[in-house]
């Protein structure tokens, strides 16, 4: 049995249907609440579902391999204990559960520990490397809160997993993220907007040198972030802090062309101004090297971005 914290998440979901169609028993941990979450796990066929409370009831199923997913990943979240309890002190609790008992733990962690980029995005595992990195919000600093105690565990020479596996997430997209509201992906909220005969609507740079529009991110579909899961469960000798991205920064003009080009329809963008909530908060460029994933022996090519868009809005219209 495979246990998916968050599992009824974004990417969560997206593995879930992965790992079953593998033919894996799989146990979810997560929260459904009152809307319409519980649909991403429609389709499954679960071998047990339990909140976040149950956490330790999953453990006394003794799963062979632990993907844990699970965070509060809204960046304007600002109740600090919240995401301290969610985001870290559980993700220290697998952590040595999985040492104690042998068992492989792959993580989320997110592109959001790089801060602003200034100073770059090498996926460093050492507490030095890591030292340097300043996230701009909450949740990013708990992310980066939990890869910092990874690499002291490491340094100071203390219990650990068989196997473990941090990824920096960039910025996702595809199946299965409509109950995430404002934080869903860029081609979701144009998408929607185009649908309803309104113009896609982008962000005015704040920035001298950039153009409206031409704010760039790496953007990853959420089947290639499923896809290197699914090598690092079948390559349990592979461990380590990895980027995973297109490793090809996009700017949002290029996504939000290719949503109109994946629908057929004529242009129309407009910009408007940078929100007062995300000025100095906001990520002017994203772009993940994947060198030390290829180099631990993963292969397959990124998803290119009309593609995936392409393939994104073909599952959208059929839903």
């Amino acid at each position: 049995m495979i246990l998916v914290t968050g599992g009824a998440g974004f990417i969560g979901s997206n593995l879930v249907a992965a790992l079953t169609a593998r033919g894996e028993e799989v146990v979810v941990v997560d929260e459904l609440g009152e809307g319409d979450k519980w649909r991403n796990l429609a389709d499954a066929v679960l071998a047990g579902l339990l909140p976040f409370s149950g956490i330790e009831a999953a453990l006394a199923m003794h799963p062979r391999a632990i993907f844990h997913m699970g965070a509060i990943s809204a960046t304007t979240v600002t109740d600090g204990d919240l995401v301290a309890a969610s985001n870290f002190t559980l993700s220290l609790r697998l952590w040595e559960w999985c040492a104690e008992h042998g068992v492989p733990l792959i993580y989320a962690s997110s592109a959001a520990t790089y801060g602003d980029g200034t100073l770059g995005f090498e996926d460093e595992e050492t507490p030095e490397g890591l030292a340097r990195l300043r996230p701009l919000n909450l949740y990013g600093w708990s992310k980066h809160l939990f890869d910092r105690r990874v690499a002291q565990v490491l340094q100071l020479g203390g219990k650990r997993p068989p196997q473990w596996a941090g990824l920096k997430f960039f910025n996702v997209y595809g199946p299965r993220e409509g109950h995430k509201g404002r934080m869903a992906s860029v081609a979701l909220h144009k998408y929607r907007e185009i649908l309803a005969g309104e113009p896609a609507r982008l962000f005015a740079s704040d920035r001298e040198g950039i153009a409206d529009g031409m704010q760039s991110r790496d953007f990853v579909s959420v089947a290639d972030c499923v896809n290197v899961m699914l090598w690092l469960l079948d390559h349990p000798g592979v461990s380590g802090l990895f980027n995973c991205g297109s490793g090809q920064a996009r700017s949002f003009l290029d996504l939000t062309r290719a949503v109109f080009a994946a629908l057929g329809l004529p242009e129309r963008i407009e910009f408007m101004p940078m929100p007062q909530d995300l000025k100095g908060k906001y990520q002017y460029f994203t772009e993940a090297p994947m060198a030390k994933l290829r180099q631990a022996g993963y292969r397959q090519p990124p998803t290119p971005l009309e593609q995936g868009v392409g393939d994104y809005v073909a599952w959208l219209q059929a839903q």
